[in-house]
């Protein structure tokens, strides 16, 4: 089953995503997160920006692109059986 995480934005809003896979790579948390639990859906990876001592993660959209390529690289060959596309 895949796990459900409710991000809170500044304003407050909440948005329900749907967690496929977590990495880290050095000392940098990703996550992917789908807006579907099942079938085809959009996907995203999440950078977590908060420090060890945040009592919450602080997760923002990854934009630079060769950072976006190296993550979804490392996502692509841990979820073998999902046909991810940019």
């Amino acid at each position: 089953m895949i796990e459900k995480v409710t991000f809170t934005a500044s304003d407050g809003s909440k948005e329900e995503f749907f967690c496929l896979e977590q990495t880290r790579i050095g000392q940098v948390t990703y996550l992917l997160v789908t807006d579907t639990e099942e079938g085809d859906g959009q996907a995203w990876i999440l950078k977590d920006l908060s420090d060890e001592t945040d009592e919450q993660a602080s997760y923002v959209p990854v934009e630079d692109e060769e950072e976006l390529d190296a993550v979804y690289g490392v996502f692509s060959q841990m979820l073998e059986d999902i046909d991810l596309e940019k």
